[in-house]
């Protein structure tokens, strides 16, 4: 009898207009380095342009890193259904527009319909939300999607490791998403204590 073929774990990513649009892009990187691991992705119109804008890349060079690409508006694609079984979803960035939609159940694309499935099938979401400061509306979205079973995580970069680019806390930040997922990655150091000696 022949072995059964083991599934890939499937994790949906999508690229929102936010500012951060690197965040996405990392992790894509990662993703496809990482054996077992099959990304299907979603960019909005608007992170094209901020794909273009920030990190120089087209949207065409940014969905080769993915294993399976889904346009915005195709929302009767596989991840629409809670049936297509995923790991979960990250949103990196979130625009403030997109966790509303989430916040609200939407679903009026593809991003919000397959963060709305990732919800009701209690699978996990990851929000990577873009803004500052925080208005009220905001706040409470975010606090609604807590409620529902979702993560907010703004990716604010950490001192404690000393990064020396940008590169550096971008990595870390990715690292701490896929720690969320249980995927192994060498992204980044791990804390191991305060040290305490200060040459005093």
């Amino acid at each position: 009898m022949a072995a059964s073929k083991t599934q890939a774990r499937r994790l949906v990513v999508a690229i929102t207009g936010a500012t951060g649009a690197i965040y996405g892009v990392r992790l894509l990187q990662q993703l496809a380095a990482t054996p077992g691991v099959e990304s299907h992705l979603v960019v909005s119109d608007a992170a094209s342009l901020t794909l273009h804008q920030e990190v120089g890349m087209q949207r065409r060079d940014v969905e080769a890193l993915a294993h399976v690409v889904h346009r915005n508006r195709d929302v009767g694609a596989a991840i629409a259904s809670g049936s297509f079984q995923t790991d979960g979803m990250v949103i990196a960035p979130c625009s403030m527009k997109t966790l509303a939609s989430v916040a609200h159940g939407l679903s009026d694309n593809l991003v919000a319909r397959a963060a709305d499935v990732t919800l009701k099938e209690r699978r996990r979401l990851v929000l990577m939300v873009r803004e500052t400061p925080f208005n009220l509306a905001h706040l409470r979205n975010m606090t609604a999607v807590t409620e529902m079973g979702g993560i907010v995580f703004p990716p604010l970069p950490s001192f404690y490791h000393r990064p020396a680019s940008i590169d550096e806390m971008v990595d870390h930040t990715i690292a701490r998403v896929l720690d969320l997922f249980g995927l192994e990655h060498a992204l980044a150091p791990r804390w191991s204590g305060m040290k305490t000696d200060t040459g005093a």
